[in-house]
């Protein structure tokens, strides 16, 4: 049975459903770093929420964890690369507090815009200052949106319907979805010098941090308003204090510092300064929601397989997970066979799924075949990972589909090109579950992949398996399986033959000085 620990405070209900979905759960909130460590080995699950600090020291003590989830969209508190590297899928709810986000936004510009809180407090306090506090209409403004995913989106369909204008930047936003949202797409610079209002909805990224710095402030129009709800860091306080102090930026509302809590802020004091405490998601509505889907996506994937709103994983469907099933062992074997007879460094990686395979969603499976690839010259290698270290050593990796796949209702082919050669391997399943290698190098073989294994390639010519049966038999080494396979008589042939026994250097030497032996390889699986 699945266990989870639950150590920020989520909603009854949330514990419920993983209690109802048959997982063992404990709730521990309020832990120190020292106590989450020692505790975190015993969980294949850790359910979230922005208070604990899922470190790369955590993560080295968590021998069993397979999940993490975050209720609510960031996971700056989540080490992602070593969770990564662990082979933990780290999966955030990026919608069930979008709307609550996005609403903020929206309070705090037309707070903004006539001077509320101010006015609230001046009233407060006995004051009559009807003519102090002179705001703007938002009716016929441009509103300008960095970021126009989820949150942003909604921002923007919102602003329309208060007659605003809205130009957006997004590097991923298309011209077609632009056109659909009624937005106008525009870059960065034409942003900043069109809007009256600019509102953030873009992750801290390196690309992002200090977004709105004093050139971009310089960029805008004087008197312009800027709205944070997304995350501390895009807005470089420092220079936006001194933007409002000289007059140009007419106010700002953030929801967000680069440093939470924020007890001490050099913005805070100011007459044009709207601050809140990370409220974006701070509706009873969102709370519930977001610890509802994380409950459910993770015990999904705990229970299944299905990965939802994973930051490191492609998404796999509950209905895709048992699908998929029967091929991971193919995939996993295939990448482990090209991994372990290429030595050279790998250039390029081709997957190509044919037949009923390429009707299923193949991203898990491709990740599949690379982390076999790179197991036998990486280390620490897995499912999670593998894409990224893919990347990182410049290896191209393409993925392919066709309908068809010859004389198989189903295949899988992998090439791989290294610094000499290109090799290529293809697999398919027999009788719906059963793995088999079909071909190697353009030769066609049917074969099973067993523990142990020998690779052996020859010239085609007689005598030369009684003289290899031989070998083997005077190494003690007993046969499980002897698969032959041939690209004509006479030519090159490989025999791919499964033992009851690991392979010992020894034997392979003794097998690769048989005459007319090309090359051979012991296998492990």
């Amino acid at each position: 049975m699945p266990k989870v620990l639950i150590s920020d405070k989520l909603s009854p209900a949330a514990v419920q459903i993983f209690k109802d979905r048959g997982l063992e759960v404990d709730v521990k909130t309020g832990m120190t770093p020292d106590e989450l460590k020692a505790v975190i080995g015993q969980y294949d699950g850790l359910a979230i929420r922005s208070a604990t600090k899922v470190t790369a020291e955590v993560l080295k003590a968590a021998n069993n964890l397979k999940v993490v989830g975050r209720a609510g969209i960031g996971v700056d508190n989540v080490d992602v690369p070593s969770a990564t590297a662990k082979g933990i899928v780290v999966m955030n709810t990026p919608f069930g507090n979008s709307i609550t986000t996005a609403e903020h936004a929206l309070s705090l510009m037309f707070a903004l815009a006539r001077d509320i809180p101010e006015a609230n407090a001046s009233t407060h306090a006995g004051k009559w200052e009807k003519s102090r506090f002179m705001g703007v209409e938002i009716t016929g403004k441009t509103l300008g949106v960095v970021g126009c995913g989820n949150i942003g989106s909604i921002v923007a369909d919102r602003a329309l319907g208060l007659k605003m204008r809205v130009v957006a930047f997004d590097p991923y936003l298309s011209h077609d979805r632009a056109r659909d949202l009624g937005v106008e797409k525009v870059e960065l610079e034409d942003l900043f010098k069109r809007a009256d209002i600019i509102t953030l909805h873009t992750p801290l990224t390196e690309s992002t941090r200090n977004i709105i710095d004093a050139k971009a402030m310089a960029k805008m129009k004087k008197g312009v308003r800027i709205i944070n709800c997304a995350r501390g860091g895009l807005v470089d306080e420092a220079a936006l204090k001194a933007a409002i102090e000289s007059g140009h930026v007419a106010g700002a509302a953030l929801d967000v510092f680069a440093v939470e809590p924020a007890k001490d802020n050099a913005l805070f004091g100011m007459d044009k300064i709207i601050a809140t405490p990370h409220l974006g998601a701070s509706t009873t509505e969102a709370q519930e929601n977001v610890a509802l889907q994380v409950a459910e996506q993770m015990s999904d994937y705990l229970l299944t397989g299905a990965v939802t709103n994973a930051i490191n994983m492609p998404s796999v469907t509950a209905e895709e997970a048992p699908k998929l099933k029967p091929y991971t062992a193919l995939a996993e074997q295939i990448g482990s066979f090209a991994g372990q007879l290429t030595e050279q460094g790998i250039k390029k990686v081709t997957i190509a799924y044919e037949g009923d395979v390429a009707k299923l969603n193949t991203r898990p499976l491709t990740q599949l075949v690379l982390m076999g690839l790179f197991k036998p010259q990486l280390e620490s290698v897995n499912m999670v990972n593998a894409p990224v270290l893919a990347k990182e050593r410049g290896i191209e990796v393409t993925e392919m589909k066709k309908d068809a796949s010859g004389d198989y209702h189903t295949l899988i082919r992998l090439e791989v090109t290294s610094d000499d050669r290109v090799r290529s391997l293809s697999g398919t399943l027999f009788g719906g579950t059963k793995p088999r290698i079909v071909e190697i190098k353009g030769i066609a073989i049917e074969a099973e992949v067993g523990p142990n294994m020998l690779y052996v390639t020859n010239q085609d010519k007689p005598g030369f398996i009684g003289r290899l049966g031989a070998v083997l038999g005077e190494a003690g080494v007993n046969i499980a399986t002897f698969h032959l396979g041939r690209n004509q008589a006479g030519g090159d042939a490989i025999a791919l033959i499964q033992v009851d026994q690991p392979v010992t250097p020894e034997v392979v030497e003794k097998v690769r000085a048989i005459p007319l032996v090309v090359q051979a390889k012991a296998l492990a699986f």
